[in-house]
């Protein structure tokens, strides 16, 4: 069990590495002594985006206009760290990164249906 954990742990670094993610400590989840090797917001992205493709593979279809309401959270949650109004925490970039990666990957779905069809 303890080597399928380091392959797993070795695949997330490699896609922290290579999926433009900032990796800041600050901004990733920790297990024990382990900093996950993608930030919160980044982690969030992954799972909204794994959530689409189950639900496009189901025959969820969503109008592009839905889509981007689903993106919205995420920037203006950026937007709003950015400019130092106020600052996020990891559970706000995870959920917000989870609205956001779900919406994109839908859009990709309307955007393929649109250009196959």
């Amino acid at each position: 069990m303890q080597k399928l954990w380091i392959q797993i742990l070795n695949q997330l670094q490699w896609i922290g590495d290579h999926s433009g993610c900032h990796q800041r400590p600050e901004r990733s989840f920790r297990i024990g002594d382990y900093i996950f090797p993608v930030c919160a917001r980044c982690t969030g992205v992954a799972v909204g985006q794994a959530a689409a493709l189950i639900a496009l593979v189901a025959g969820l279809r969503l109008s592009w206009p839905f889509c981007l309401v689903f993106l919205l959270p995420m920037g203006v949650d950026w937007g709003v760290q950015e400019a130092g109004l106020h600052p996020s925490t990891n559970v706000r970039r995870l959920i917000t990164g989870i609205l956001g990666g779900f919406g994109l990957f839908m859009f990709y779905g309307w955007a393929v249906v649109k250009i196959f069809s």
